[in-house]
């Protein structure tokens, strides 16, 4: 029995000493990694900067071209619908006329 309260004890010891050093290299290739990690972030978002620019230019392109198909597409229903009005008040005149 005193061969055990001795034994256990350092074995405990050796697997807590294995475990902590287990973690703290883990720790260690954790920041690693995260500093790799930060470096990859920091240079795409350094490339994406660098691309602001044309995305500005697409979007003020698009704008002016969104301005001007509405109004084409404004023009021409209007059109369209003085078109239709006008044949409608007609028949409507001329079936008046005919009462």
């Amino acid at each position: 029995m005193d061969f055990w309260l001795s034994f256990l004890p350092i074995i405990i010891y050796i697997l807590l000493i294995i475990l902590l050093v287990i973690g703290i290299i883990l720790g260690i290739k954790s920041i690693i990694t995260v500093n790799k990690v930060e470096k990859v972030v920091d240079d795409v978002n350094d490339k994406v900067e660098s691309l602001n620019g044309l995305f500005q230019i697409v979007d003020f392109t698009t704008d002016k071209l969104v301005t001007m198909t509405d109004k084409v597409v404004d023009g021409l229903s209007t059109l369209v619908s003085k078109i239709f009005l006008r044949k409608k008040t007609k028949k409507l005149k001329e079936d008046k006329e005919d009462e």
